[in-house]
């Protein structure tokens, strides 16, 4: 081992320290209290057993939660590239100070605590609320419309909360690009809807791409907002396994779910990192 290993080493060993007391500690802590039992008279049965897993798996009441998980992710990465990609464009192409108050128009919701957007979404989205008054004044439809307790209403909180990390992480891919480019492939004849799509948008992916898997990360793993928006009647992971720790105190059961909800994200995340890479090789190869 050289001395420049030796301090690579002795420099990364705080960090690791860190990382294994802070993240992997509890992690094995919650994949070992998965493996255990429980009944209602003793609570947790210290034996090691797959039976959570066997009651998740076998289960079409959890694999109904798992999937509209996986839907509402979707959806919220999908409407965040629609919403953040565009305008994460607009904001390279404006000028200060103007582009600077609007990037604070961006990151204002991260701000704020995320419980008090998910409230003010509740009182948007009620049969009362400002969107059902406005569909009533514009005749769209014949009485109250209330998104709380829905996946729609869902959606619409998550994407509030998360576009800001797709504006940013595109913003920050296209900033590294010249707009000298632009301005050449301009002058010679190309159009815009070209320009766009040739030099812009190749530009924007990385961003994108990284942009998507945060928004997907964040929106499955989200707690407060579907905890307040869907309520008791729209679960999710996340707060059924809250409720299987605090409500039925089956620790052994939320555990489970907890582990099956990080490793479904990661298996998401790697495979979607796999698809990226083949694809960037073949166009690099090409």
């Amino acid at each position: 081992m050289t001395p420049w290993d030796r301090h690579a080493f002795a420099l990364a060993g705080p960090a690791t320290l860190l990382f294994l007391g802070v993240v992997a500690t509890p992690l094995a802590m919650t994949f070992l209290l998965s493996l255990n039992g429980w009944n209602s008279s003793q609570g947790i049965v210290p034996v090691i057993t797959a039976k959570n897993f066997v009651e998740i798996f076998s289960d079409s009441y959890f694999a109904e939660i798992f999937l509209r998980t996986l839907r509402i992710s979707l959806w919220v990465t999908v409407i965040c590239v629609l919403i953040g990609a565009p305008e994460a464009y607009i904001l390279r192409r404006m000028r200060e100070p103007w582009r600077s108050v609007f990037i604070l128009v961006v990151i204002g919701p991260l701000l704020l605590s995320v419980v008090a957007r998910t409230l003010g979404w509740a009182l948007l989205l009620g049969g009362k609320g400002l969107v059902s008054t406005a569909l009533q004044t514009l005749g769209l439809t014949s009485g109250p419309v209330s998104l709380m307790f829905t996946e729609a209403g869902v959606v619409i909180a998550l994407v509030h909360v998360l576009v800001p990390f797709m504006v940013l992480s595109v913003w920050a891919a296209l900033s590294r690009m010249d707009p000298a480019v632009e301005r050449a492939a301009q002058s010679l004849g190309a159009s815009q809807a070209t320009i766009f799509r040739r030099i812009v948008l190749p530009q924007a992916m990385p961003g994108i791409l990284s942009g998507s898997i945060v928004v997907f990360s964040l929106a499955a793993s989200a707690f407060a907002t579907p905890a307040i928006i869907g309520g008791r009647r729209l679960k999710v992971v996340s707060t059924l396994a809250y409720d299987e720790f605090l409500n039925t105190l089956n620790w052994p059961l939320g555990a489970a779910l907890a582990v099956l909800l990080l490793v479904g994200i990661v298996a998401v995340v790697v495979g979607w990192n796999r698809v990226v890479e083949r694809r960037y090789a073949q166009v690099f190869a090409s």
